[in-house]
């Protein structure tokens, strides 16, 4: 019986010539050949070998790094990133041909002249303040190119200046002149409160009419709020009782008035005309073709009454420029329409 100790002629010492024990070494490897191998190279060691004599096979080495291969070029910046050049356009038009400008109807002061066509913004000549001679001027002509006036919108303080510069007389409302404003005030059509009082009032001259206007104050805690801007014209004679309002509005005490019909339906779909008593002034107002395209161009923010003497519009805004010369328009047309009415 064989074991594993037993040798059984496979093994790799089992001592025969053709057994495991005469293995020899490849021939690529020198083995199984006469020839001796290779001697080493006679140059410089290699790179990496541990010692001078060390041999490495042909080919082992690493190519040599002469001669030296040429850098590529270093890319160049990109030349900074410059805006297009906005194309300038001429008009199809000869100078010669062109229209000339529209001439608008003009504000309180009139319409603003365009700059001419070699003036820049820029270049604009220095605002000048009306002498005390032309402060009592009717304002109601084209107004100077050194009148043009800019201010931010809505700022009570820019517009009392815009007051001061084209020649009105500004009041805090407590000056004696101010106390014919108050029966007014509590006559507006939006119900004012028993403690409002006018506040920021500004007088003047526009549209060929005598101009006051201020802002309705409410007390608001410790301090007054804006709510309201008036802007009023006085009337010589008597005035029936009016009130003129957007039909988008609601009214209130309204009780004995009644609505005067217009000629033009869509102006009673717009507006209504409500007075104590019919007849020929306020029917002229419906019927004047002025006050109503007047009104048919608006956004129907406005209302218009008479009361204390005075012909007056309110909006629920504070007073600015533009809001003034809305009115004075408006106003023109008023008073215009009531003196013509037999």
């Amino acid at each position: 019986m064989s074991t594993p100790r037993d040798r059984d002629g496979d093994g790799f010492d089992d001592g025969r010539a053709d057994g495991q024990s005469g293995w020899q070494e490849p021939a690529h490897l020198g083995g199984g050949s006469d020839t001796p191998p290779a001697d080493p190279p006679a140059g410089p060691p290699a790179a990496g070998a541990s010692t001078p004599d060390a041999w490495q096979p042909p080919g082992w080495d690493l190519p040599a790094v002469e001669p030296e291969r040429p850098a590529p070029p270093a890319a160049q910046a990109p030349a900074p990133w410059q805006p297009p050049v906005a194309e300038q356009r001429q008009s199809d038009v000869p100078p010669e041909q062109a229209a000339p400008p529209r001439r608008g109807l003009g504000g309180l002061f009139g319409s603003r002249p365009p700059a001419g066509p070699e003036q820049q913004p820029g270049e604009q000549p220095p605002q000048q303040r009306p002498t005390t001679s032309q402060s009592s001027v009717d304002w109601s002509g084209i107004r100077p190119e050194h009148e043009t006036i800019a201010v931010p919108p809505a700022d009570p303080f820019s517009t009392q200046a815009w007051a001061q510069q084209v020649g009105w007389v500004l009041s805090d409302g407590t000056a004696p002149e101010d106390e014919a404003l108050l029966p007014l005030l509590q006559s507006a059509p939006v119900r004012p409160g028993k403690e409002d009082r006018p506040s920021r009032v500004m007088r003047g001259r526009g549209n060929g009419l005598e101009l006051v206007a201020f802002d309705v104050a409410s007390p608001m805690g410790r301090s007054w709020l804006s709510t309201h801007a008036i802007t009023a014209a006085p009337v010589l004679g008597a005035v029936p009782g009016f009130r003129l309002s957007p039909a988008r509005m609601w009214r209130h005490g309204t009780g004995g008035l009644l609505q005067i019909p217009s000629p033009d339906p869509e102006f009673d779909r717009r507006w209504v005309l409500l007075a104590a008593e019919d007849g020929p002034q306020v029917r002229r107002l419906v019927e004047d073709p002025v006050v109503r395209q007047s009104l048919l161009g608006t956004d129907d923010g406005d209302e218009l009454w008479s009361a204390a003497g005075f012909v007056a519009a309110i909006r629920p805004d504070g007073n600015r420029p533009q809001l003034v010369e809305h009115h004075a328009r408006l106003l023109a047309g008023v008073v215009a329409a009531l003196a013509a009415a037999p």
